[in-house]
């Protein structure tokens, strides 16, 4: 099945840094957008088995990402 979330994400030296705004204890980063959806992907089901909270960042961008769970 893939569920659909928001990945909101933002430079940090540049890293590309994100989360999932509906599961806000999905949070990686990636050297390009590309490896940070692999790598929010990886997150999301490590996720599933064990749940944290991430406070938000101001300023993020956000963007549309299908996930398969």
């Amino acid at each position: 099945m893939v569920r659909t979330f928001t990945l909101m994400y933002w430079l940090d030296d540049g890293w590309y840094v994100g989360k999932l705004k509906e599961v806000p204890g999905v949070f990686s980063q990636g050297a390009t957008i590309q490896e940070l959806e692999e790598n929010i992907q990886e997150a999301y089901q490590l996720m599933m088995e064990d749940e944290s909270s991430v406070i938000p960042q101001v300023g993020v961008q956000t963007k549309e990402l299908g996930l398969v769970a």
